[in-house]
């Protein structure tokens, strides 16, 4: 059971997780990424096939996820500070785009029918800790 790969994280893009294999490949920890070369070769089934895997041995997992934690990306202002809540003062801070309005809706919605991109979507900031939603300045 120790030599099989085990999934510890997904990513959209083959850029993220080639950075992310090299740093834990630098550690020491043996990594397999599954589907790269097809999300390479068409980025549009990425979302389809559940994205680019990225594998440890189980017996690294550990490790490979107390290393990920580690280097967890949260969201920074044009001067490179973290970005702070409001509410609670938490920097654990993500970006994320909501469909949550009729005109994104529709924009969404036509979109879908005609096979046009882009969509139009708002994005707003989001706290990881007391899930405050607020937007971007």
């Amino acid at each position: 059971m120790q030599n099989t790969f085990v999934t510890i994280a997904k990513f959209q893009y083959s850029a993220e997780a080639e950075i992310i294999k090299g740093r834990l490949e630098s550690d020491g920890i043996k990594v397999f990424l599954k589907d790269n070369i097809t999300i390479d070769t068409d980025p549009l089934v990425s979302n389809a096939i559940g994205g680019i895997k990225l594998k440890v041995l189980a017996k690294d997992e550990d490790k490979a996820l107390a290393i990920l934690k580690s280097i967890e990306a949260y969201s920074v202002n044009d001067d490179g500070e973290p970005i702070v809540c409001p509410n609670c003062g938490s920097n654990h801070i993500e970006l994320y785009s909501t469909i949550n309005d009729f005109k994104s809706l529709m924009s969404f919605l036509i979109g879908f029918i005609t096979g046009t991109l882009p969509f139009s979507t708002r994005y707003q900031y989001k706290c990881e800790d007391c899930n405050t939603e607020f937007p971007m300045n």
